[in-house]
């Protein structure tokens, strides 16, 4: 496996970072931008689809220049995930005029070797990632182990079909329906 990205120059001032950091996604005149709708399916807020949709840059960057297979984190694959239904876009405008290159998405086959691989991939994202960048963000690139073991676990559920509460609130719940409960049988 090829070593994480180096270069003498830092990647910001790339001509590749440079072209990536000016991209905006689908048409300007669009009611609906690129980043609010990122933050209306994911349940986002606009500041949170914005760092996301940077983060997406990134990753886009490295994808072009670590010289190694690359991992989006969760929230990224969400970033690109949408960018591909934006086909003209993707297909037209970045990957020709932007990356130099066409970038296609490859999902797991699944398997325990298939695991260890992005496993190992996405922990070498994250080392290259520190060398263009420095230190990820970890609310969005959280590590290797949480990306691929616990992530994967989570489901998307729409708003209007379940009510979700963090556990916290269950806790808190059963808390006060125990002294509910306490106080009613002392009455």
């Amino acid at each position: 496996m090829n070593a994480p990205f180096a270069s003498s120059i830092p990647a910001t001032a790339s001509p590749l970072w440079k072209a990536l950091s000016a991209y905006e996604v689908g048409p300007v005149d669009a009611d609906l931008s690129f980043t609010q709708r990122l933050a209306r399916e994911n349940g986002w807020s606009l500041a949170r689809a914005t760092c996301v949709f940077e983060e997406y840059r990134r990753f886009l960057f490295l994808a072009v220049t670590a010289g190694h297979p690359v991992t989006p984190s969760d929230a990224v694959d969400q970033a690109w995930h949408l960018h591909l239904t934006y086909t003209r876009d993707y297909w037209e405008r970045l990957c020709p005029d932007v990356l130099g290159q066409p970038l296609h998405h490859g999902p797991t086959k699944g398997g325990r070797a298939e695991g260890e691989r992005f496993f190992e991939q996405y922990a070498l994202t994250l080392r290259s990632y520190e060398a263009a960048f420095g230190p990820a963000p970890a609310d969005i690139w959280p590590s290797a182990r949480q990306r691929l073991n616990r992530d994967p676990e989570a489901r998307r559920v729409h708003p209007s079909e379940a009510l979700v509460l963090p556990r916290k609130w269950l806790w808190v719940g059963l808390s006060l329906a125990l002294i509910v409960l306490l106080i009613w049988r002392l009455l």
